[in-house]
């Protein structure tokens, strides 16, 4: 564990609590402050086309916690999670031991989710602790909510906005939560740590010029120590410099984006890295239901290891599919075509979307994808909202993928 960690976080809660608890801290911290309280129950089910188990999972997140008000500007925020295992441990959580099964990565445990002090003013925002970070459609960095361990970050965090329309923003990561926490438990965890340690500088400049023009910029800088890209390769094989630019808007039903970056190695990557990225999409909305297409290419390396380009840090089920066949890059690249709606029905949410995966170099195809979702309010309970999800992955070559099928049934309740 970096030895700035526990100072980040200690601070963090200490500060909380004396603004929240200290006699002379002012009335507002409480009569403005709110509960917080979460509580997610998921059934998931995998069945892939190898010798493992199918995965039947049953988890129940719950999260508690408490958002002060603001005193000139001052506020904080404490939250706890706990995912507990409901039923027969039918599935690998990545800690439980159970090989056999198949992956569904909600491992059992408690955790403080968030900690921060923050301070907010017109010019701009300052957040210190254990916080939530995610950036534009969080392609590169994100807080993989989708997991019942959500991803947050030991950080500093500042925003400026010193125009109308402009917001500059920096981050300076000393640890960073995953989902695979909070306990690394008793195997060698070189792919997915509870915790990835080192030094890693966000930055990110945005500019809505027009609403039909938005301009985002960024380098992320990570420098990720204790991680592996795959388990046969070095630590510190993750470690890169991201650099791209963005561009994005609406305009008379329509929307797109173009985005471009190029990714190289940093820090103490003992791999040399130069790959590129390179995103179009055009979507339109008639009446009512969003349609939307894209192109999306990460790209290979032909040198030793995998050296493709990766996101590390990336909400990655929201992009390549919720079948997650590809949340490791493959060596040859990704070339994601897809094809998508999202429409109104009978008082919820329906989605529908097709994927076709090729590699970028060589051109080969991986196979193609179906995702159909549905979300709706439950009637007469306030803040209770139920999900059926469903992924079907069809490979095209069984040695790179494997036939997937995944289920989800979920009912959340937020307060």
């Amino acid at each position: 564990m970096h030895p700035l960690k526990p100072a980040l976080l200690s601070l963090a809660v200490a500060a909380t609590s004396h603004a929240a608890l200290a006699e002379e801290a002012p009335s507002t911290l409480f009569t403005e402050g709110k509960p917080i309280l979460d509580a997610r129950y998921r059934y998931e089910h995998v069945d892939q086309d190898n010798n493992l188990r199918h995965a039947n999972a049953q988890t129940l997140r719950t999260r508690v916690g408490f958002q002060s008000g603001k005193w000139y500007g001052l506020s904080g925020l404490v939250e706890v999670d706990n995912v507990s295992r409901l039923g027969d441990a039918a599935y690998n959580s990545s800690r439980n031991g159970q090989t056999d099964y198949a992956m569904v990565v909600d491992p059992d445990g408690t955790e403080v989710n968030q900690a921060l002090l923050r301070y907010d003013q017109a010019f701009g925002s300052a957040a210190l602790g254990r916080q939530r970070i995610n950036l534009d459609n969080q392609r590169f960095v994100g807080g993989v909510a989708w997991r019942q361990n959500e991803q947050t970050y030991d950080a500093a965090l500042g925003q400026l906005k010193p125009l109308d329309g402009l917001t500059l923003t920096y981050a300076y990561l000393d640890n960073i939560n995953t989902i695979f926490g909070p306990d690394n438990g008793r195997f060698d965890n070189r792919t997915n740590p509870a915790n990835i340690e080192g030094h890693s500088h966000l930055f990110n400049a945005q500019y809505q010029v027009m609403p039909a023009l938005t301009v985002t910029a960024y380098g992320y800088l990570l420098g990720l120590d204790n991680i592996a890209v795959t388990a046969a390769s070095p630590l510190g094989s993750l470690s890169s410099a991201t650099r791209g630019l963005r561009l994005n808007g609406a305009l008379g039903g329509f929307s797109y984006a173009l985005e471009y970056a190029r990714q190289q190695d940093y820090a103490d990557n003992p791999q040399d890295l130069d790959s590129e990225y390179y995103l179009a999409e055009l979507g339109y909305v008639l009446k009512g239901v969003q349609l939307k297409g894209g192109y999306e290419v990460l790209g290979g390396d032909s040198g030793p290891g995998n050296r493709a380009f990766q996101t590390p840090l990336a909400t990655k089920h929201l992009f390549q599919g919720w079948a997650d066949q590809f949340l490791t890059t493959p060596a040859d690249g990704i070339e994601d075509a897809y094809l998508g709606f999202t429409a109104p029905l009978a008082g919820g949410s329906l989605q529908a979307w097709y994927h076709d995966f090729a590699s970028e170099r060589g051109g080969d195809r991986y196979g193609d994808e179906i995702d159909l979702s549905y979300t709706r309010p439950i009637p007469g309970v306030k803040g209770l909202v139920g999900m059926l999800k469903y992924a079907h992955y069809d490979s095209a070559d069984r040695t790179r993928t494997l036939d997937t099928e995944k289920f989800w049934a979920q009912l959340q309740y937020s307060y």
